[in-house]
C-alpha cells in the first residue's frame, strides 16, 4: 500500500504537461501541412513505404506504434488493480460510461452524423469507413494523458492509478468484441482474424512489454525509473508525429479536394467528448462521491486512446482509408476540448460540492 501511495503521489510531480504535449494540436496540424506537401512531391516514395507489408501489417507503421504505445504503458502499474475497492462508486460510473455508454453513443453520433446530417457533405465511399473509425476511436479509454487531466483537476492519483490499470487490463479482453460488435450492427465487415490479430500486436504484446520493461526500471529504484521515464517519453510523441506525417501524406488527395471532412468529423467527436465527461461527472455527485474522484472519472469517461485507434484503423482498413482520418481527428482535437472539460470540472466545485 505504500509504495502505491507513493507512486501515485509522485504522479503529480511526473505528470506536468510537457510542451509537446500542451501544443499537440498545433504539432498536429505541422503533421497534416507537412504529410500532404510531403505525398504530393515524392508519391513514389511514401507508396513504396506503403508496400513493406508482412501478412497485413505495414512494418515501418507496426515499429512506430510500438515505439508510441509501450512508453505510454510502462507508466502503468496493474499492480494498483487491488486499489479500486478504495473508491467503488466512482469506479463504477468509469466503467460504465467507458464500456457501456461511450462506444454505443459514438456509434450513434457516427450514424446520425456521417450517414445523415453530413452525408452528402462527405465523400460517398468513405461513409463506412468513417463511421468505423469514429467507433475505434471510442472504444478505448485512455491510457496516458489521463495522467495529466487528473493532475491539472487536482484529481485524486491512487484512484486515477488503480482505474487506468482497471481499465487497461479490460481493455485487453474487451476490445475486440466490442469493436467487432458495434462495426457489426453499423453494417460493416472486418474480418475477425484480422481484428484478433491488431489486439495482440498493439495491445496484448506492448502490455507485456511494457509491464516487463517497468518491472526492470523499478527494480533499479524509483530514481532510475523516473530517469529513464523523462527519456523515453518524448518518443511516444515522435512516432506519433511521424505516424502522423505518413499517414496524411497517403491522405493529402483527399483533403486537398474535400477541407471539410476534417471539420465535420470533428463534430460528433466533440459531442461525445462533452456528453461523456457530463455524464460521468453527474453520475459521480448523485452517488456523492468527492470531487477529486469524479473528476478523473469524468475525464477518463470522454478522452480516448487515440494511439490505439490510429494503430487498429491502419491495421484493419489502410492508410489511405477515411477510418485512419477519423481517428486522427480525434488526435488533433483532443488537447484544446480535454483542456477545457477540465477547466469546467474545476470551476462547478462549488456547485458538485454542494450537491454530492
Amino acid at each position: 500500500m505504500s509504495i502505491q501511495c507513493e507512486q501515485a503521489g509522485e504522479l503529480r510531480t511526473r505528470a506536468a504537461m510537457s510542451v509537446f504535449e500542451r501544443y499537440l494540436s498545433l504539432w498536429v496540424f505541422l503533421c497534416i501541412v507537412a504529410g500532404i506537401a510531403a505525398g504530393q512531391f515524392a508519391p513514389g516514395v511514401f507508396h513504396g513505404i506503403g508496400a513493406l507489408e508482412f501478412a497485413h501489417v505495414n512494418l515501418p507503421v507496426g515499429l512506430l506504434i510500438w515505439v508510441m504505445i509501450v512508453p505510454m504503458l510502462v507508466k502503468v502499474d496493474l499492480g494498483a488493480l487491488h486499489e479500486v475497492k478504495q473508491h467503488v462508486r466512482g469506479i463504477g460510473v468509469t466503467l460504465f460510461v467507458n464500456w457501456l455508454v461511450k462506444p454505443f453513443s459514438m456509434a450513434f453520433l457516427a450514424w446520425l452524423f456521417v450517414r445523415h446530417l453530413f452525408a452528402s457533405m462527405l465523400p460517398a465511399d468513405q461513409l463506412d469507413s468513417y463511421v468505423a473509425g469514429l467507433i475505434l476511436l471510442a472504444a478505448a479509454p485512455c491510457t496516458a494523458m489521463v495522467f495529466v487531466w487528473s493532475k491539472l483537476s487536482n484529481g485524486d492519483p491512487l484512484f486515477t492509478l488503480s482505474q487506468v490499470a482497471l481499465n487497461d487490463t479490460i481493455m485487453v479482453f474487451a476490445f475486440a468484441p466490442l469493436v467487432a460488435f458495434l462495426l457489426g450492427i453499423s453494417a460493416i465487415t472486418v474480418p475477425w482474424e484480422t481484428l484478433v490479430t491488431s489486439v495482440a500486436l498493439y495491445i496484448v504484446i506492448p502490455v507485456i512489454l511494457a509491464q516487463l520493461w517497468r518491472k526492470v526500471l523499478l527494480n533499479k529504484g524509483e530514481a532510475a525509473f523516473d530517469a529513464a521515464m523523462s527519456k523515453i517519453a518524448p518518443w511516444s510523441i515522435a512516432a506519433l508525429l511521424a505516424t502522423l506525417v505518413l499517414l496524411f501524406a497517403f491522405q493529402g488527395d483527399a483533403i486537398i479536394r474535400q477541407p471539410l471532412v476534417i471539420a465535420l468529423l470533428a463534430v460528433p467527436i466533440v459531442i461525445q467528448v462533452f456528453f461523456n465527461s457530463a455524464l460521468a461527472y453527474g453520475l459521480n455527485r448523485v452517488l456523492g462521491e468527492k470531487h477529486d474522484v469524479a473528476c478523473p472519472s469524468a475525464l477518463i469517461g470522454a478522452s480516448n486512446f487515440f494511439e490505439l485507434a490510429v494503430a487498429a484503423a491502419i491495421s484493419l482498413f489502410g492508410f489511405q482509408s477515411g477510418a485512419a482520418l477519423a481517428t486522427v481527428v480525434g488526435v488533433l482535437i483532443e488537447v484544446p476540448v480535454m483542456l477545457l472539460v477540465v477547466r469546467l470540472v474545476m470551476r462547478s466545485r462549488g456547485w458538485y460540492e454542494r450537491g454530492a
